[in-house]
């Protein structure tokens, strides 16, 4: 039976992985066609207009493959009478969302307001934190629906606008994205969450099938269709996935998982206020930002921010004793360790 399980894991990640492969260049057409690019201006790094829309292939690449292990497998994968109905439904809706707000951009009140209303959608659909675990006694805290309510859309709305802020340099939110749809992925297949696990690895494949196209210099962006919908597809996994955990390492797991995109947008919400500016408003300050103001490359602050993904999940997977934890932790000592090196070096030359 365990073989049976790797083997829907290996075709959810390549079905992902190819589909989306093939259809970014069609995306970039598209994009092309109807002149949907985004443009260089002072806050952003690029010097030439690149096209947008690339969630359309990521959010059809997941589709592929999760509709194949369906038709392989049908009615013992993905059951609409449960959480992963409230997955699919409100990953579909804000992957919609983005793909409005790439063609017409939306006031960020409104794009907010749907936000909500999709995490609620999400919430009576079954994707609900409905207890804590208590560090204390080791037992569970139940939350009466007027807590789990609004506790479960800070969480899905926070987690897809903090994928969507972060998604500044080439390649930087997709191979996040990556890293911690694989650690939900592992998490979710050692505890037997069989389910989420394969959602995630089709989150991974996908990924992986963009990121070619995306990374320094990028080709296509995957504009907010993408950033959208694997922000709210990383946060309902992980909430199916991973906080349904009986275990105090559950409260801090998907935190330490999206512990790059979650304490990037906390510290621009701080800075932003303490500046007495709104909390949406763009500026320069995230930590890709200050990095290359430093003097790193581009390619160089992305493989250092994939570092300290790489720490923070690695320590997310020691907590629940995830094989691989370790080799997790020792790759990112490496990347760190180089990272600080080429810091400390393009300091020097600065002040020189």
């Amino acid at each position: 039976m365990p073989e049976f399980w790797a083997l829907i894991l290996v075709v959810a990640l390549t079905i992902a992985w190819l589909m989306t492969d093939l259809l970014v260049p069609m995306v970039a057409g598209l994009a092309y066609r109807i002149g949907n690019l985004d443009k260089p201006d002072a806050r952003k790094v690029h010097s030439t207009p690149i096209p947008r829309l690339g969630g359309i292939a990521m959010f059809l690449g997941v589709s592929a493959s999760l509709a194949v292990l369906e038709l392989l497998v049908p009615g013992r994968l993905f059951p609409l009478d449960g959480p992963l109905q409230g997955v699919f439904v409100g990953a579909t809706l804000t992957f919609f969302l983005g793909v409005a707000d790439d063609l017409h951009p939306l006031p960020a009140k409104i794009k907010f307001a749907c936000q909500i209303a999709i995490a609620s959608i999400a919430f009576f659909l079954g994707v609900r934190i409905e207890f804590l675990s208590n560090p204390l006694t080791g037992g569970i805290w139940l939350l009466p629906i007027s807590l789990a309510l609004p506790l479960t859309a800070f969480w899905l709305v926070g987690v897809t606008n903090c994928i969507n802020l972060i998604d500044g340099l080439d390649g930087l939110a997709a191979g996040i994205s990556i890293i911690a749809a694989t650690t939900i992925g592992l998490i979710a297949w050692q505890t037997n969450q069989l389910i989420s696990s394969i959602v995630a690895v089709a989150l991974v494949g996908s990924a992986i099938g963009f990121l070619r196209y995306n990374f320094n210099p990028a080709r296509i962006f995957m504009g907010d269709s993408g950033s959208l919908f694997l922000g709210f597809s990383l946060a309902a996994i992980s909430v199916v996935g991973v906080l349904k955990l009986i275990a105090t390492a559950a409260l801090v797991l998907p935190v330490l998982i999206l512990g790059v995109p979650i304490f990037d947008t906390a510290f621009a919400i701080l800075r932003r206020l303490w500046k007495h500016k709104p909390i949406f408003s763009p500026d320069k300050g995230h930590l890709h930002h200050r990095l290359l103001g430093i003097g790193l490359s581009q390619k160089k602050v992305v493989v250092l921010i994939y570092g300290v993904s790489l720490s923070f999940c690695g320590l997310a997977m020691l907590l629940v004793k995830v094989t691989g934890a370790v080799t997790v932790l020792l790759s990112s000592l490496l990347i760190l360790t180089w990272g600080i090196w080429n810091l400390v070096r393009s300091w020097k030359e600065s002040k020189n």
